[in-house]
């Protein structure tokens, strides 16, 4: 295992001007390329380059008119659609700093957000989100711009800025240097308030030339595109929207993930960016739906089929027999798996929390290659990733051109260059703890680096669990293993000071009912009425099984519980780019844990 590995970068980093430069060059370069793609009642309606840039500039003009200043920061809270991008630009063209807050975030999250980082003004989706403003209007005075998308404030802000000079507005845009602060991101921690992450312009322009240019097969190859669903106001959605943007391919928005697969089979993206929850119900609800109809063998054939052509390309290729099964399944399984992508996707990123090899190797089998990438908010999203001409499933990839990677003393993952963050906003002490004087960042997770400079992520320091026979276990490994069964929604183990390791288990609601039938029960049965089913304890005994399969049996789960209602953000179990927030479960469920161990 080496200590340190490093990748030379493509693209250095900038010494002048700002991320607006990117749309100014995409006019410039080829004014009539469709960059945007506008979903108009279900039809995809294009926006070019030219067209963009001017929208970005006379919404600019508006927000100047309304009297916000260079270096001035403005909230965001919406969904995301392409008035997000759009304000996102505009925001930078008139040399201002834009301050992402979750569309689900409560009122007192939002006060603290707009209050910490002295916004001026905000951007707010809907009458919803105008509401939970109102609450806290009172707390945050230097807040006077208030903005709702969804009240055509756009054309508003047109008309207003109509009296604002072309000279005015390019002395705002170029008082920015990439020195100057793009965006100040909250973390969604899973402890405490939320920490603002101070990124550069030059952050994100380094960050972002370095993957554009690093993958060229997925964001320069022809005619490239992808559909953003993940939130914006997380790092890894709104470096999508910079990618696509920077390379010039085809960007399209979709609000609400429950509608995805409509929007992938019309917009037909080539590349796709999403955490690995997405990629696990794309494959249980195949499973689940083949299952229901009887086909639940041929399934697991053609999974098990996509695993080992997929392992084979790592080991010399497949063989003859190997192939002709592979042929068979791309007919029987596979095309109708790529077609409910839209039919086009060769790519796909994913980040935010570990993937697991098996899903890794059968998204490659079928012919979608999942490029699972590492990073933090500190650290402009990735720092790790696979790339298409460096590859290895079940690792976070090399160091992206231009970042290095180390492995401390107690095994925790340090990380460097010149995507690393300035520091946390107004707060001096967490930015020393977090940063070494020589540049290295802390970055909180456990991990090796392998032979040829491969990282992989075995656990969260803060999350190490002891057991009372003093064995250290990082739940990630089996936490993701067992939450891959289709029934399962969420997992976490339990053990720190007790005898032995168990788990809290939840049932995915939407899977559950077609449980219920396969398992000849009552339709109209609930999760909190079939926890002591033992029917139900069985099959989530055969996911415990699988997971145990991965970790040592001192790391193994020896008992679990079934939980009654599964965890969401809106109950304040999870965070918004969908992790487990330990404490709050730990707190809530403390009797059902002890009950583990009685």
């Amino acid at each position: 295992m080496l200590k340190e590995y490093s990748v030379p970068a493509i693209v250095q980093p900038p010494t002048s001007g700002s991320l607006a430069d990117h749309i100014i060059e995409n006019a410039a370069k080829y004014p009539d390329r469709e960059v945007i793609a506008l979903n108009r009642g279900g039809v995809w309606v294009g926006m070019t380059a030219q067209a963009f840039l001017n929208e970005v500039k006379a919404v600019a003009k508006g927000v100047i008119a309304s009297g916000v200043k260079p270096g001035e920061r403005v909230g965001i809270m919406s969904r995301t659609r392409y008035e997000w991008t759009l304000v996102d630009y505009a925001l930078w063209y008139a040399g201002a700093v834009g301050v992402p807050i979750y569309e689900s975030s409560s009122a007192e999250q939002v006060q603290w957000i707009l209050s910490d980082s002295n916004a001026v003004g905000v951007f707010l989706e809907s009458a919803k989100n105008r509401a939970v403003f109102d609450e806290v209007a009172v707390d945050v005075p230097n807040t006077t711009r208030v903005w709702v998308f969804d009240d055509a404030v756009i054309d508003d802000l047109k008309k207003q800025g109509a009296g604002v000079s072309d000279a005015d507005l390019e002395a705002a845009r170029t008082s920015v240097t990439p020195a100057s602060i793009a965006t100040i991101i909250y973390t969604s921690g899973t402890t405490g308030r939320p920490k603002g992450c101070v990124l550069t312009h030059s952050n994100f322009m380094f960050e972002v030339d370095n993957v554009v240019q690093g993958m060229p097969d997925v964001f320069l190859a022809p005619n490239s595109s992808t559909l953003l669903f993940l939130p914006i106001a997380h790092v890894f959605g709104r470096v999508v929207q910079l990618g696509a943007l920077r390379a010039g391919a085809r960007l399209g928005h979709s609000p609400d993930i429950k509608d995805l697969l409509p929007g992938l089979q019309s917009f037909q993206p080539t590349f796709l960016l999403a955490v690995p929850r997405v990629f696990e119900k794309v494959y249980n609800s195949a499973q689940q739906k083949a299952t229901a109809d009887g086909k639940g063998n041929i399934f697991d054939k053609a999974a098990q089929v996509a695993i080992d052509y997929s392992r084979s390309l790592d080991d010399g290729g497949p063989g003859l027999g190997l192939k002709l099964k592979h042929t068979l399944f791309d007919k029987l399984v596979y095309g109708k798996l790529r077609h409910a992508m839209g039919g086009h996707v060769r790519w796909a990123v994913s980040g935010g929390a570990p993937l697991g090899e098996r899903l890794g190797h059968f998204f490659r089998g079928i012919g979608v290659t999942i490029l699972e990438g590492y990073g933090l908010t500190e650290t402009s999203a990735a720092t790790t990733v696979n790339r298409p001409s460096s590859l290895r499933v079940g690792t976070v990839g090399q160091p992206f051109p231009g970042a290095s990677v180390k492995v401390a003393q107690d095994g925790e993952l340090l990380l460097a260059g010149a995507q690393i963050f300035q520091g946390y906003w107004n707060n001096p002490t967490a930015t020393a703890e977090a940063i070494e004087p020589d540049g290295w960042f802390h970055s909180g997770d456990i991990g090796e680096i392998d032979d040829r400079g491969f990282v992989r992520i075995t656990g969260r320091k803060k999350e190490l669990i002891v057991t009372a026979g003093g064995k250290n276990v990082a739940p990630a490994v089996i936490e993701d293993r067992i939450r891959a069964h289709w029934l399962i929604s969420q997992c976490m183990v339990v053990g720190d000071a007790r005898p032995f390791v168990a788990a809290l288990v939840t049932i995915d609601v939407e899977a559950f009912p077609s449980w219920l039938k396969q398992a000849g029960k009552p339709e109209d049965a609930t999760v909190a009425s079939m926890v002591d089913d033992p029917d139900l304890i069985a099959v989530i005994q055969t996911a415990v099984d699988e997971g145990n399969k991965a970790v040592s049996s001192a790391e193994a789960v020896k008992k679990f519980r079934i939980l009654p209602v599964d965890w969401t953000e809106e109950g304040g179990q999870m965070t918004p780019s969908m992790k487990v927030k330990r404490n709050v479960v730990m707190k809530e469920y403390e009797a059902d844990v002890a009950a583990l161990y009685n």
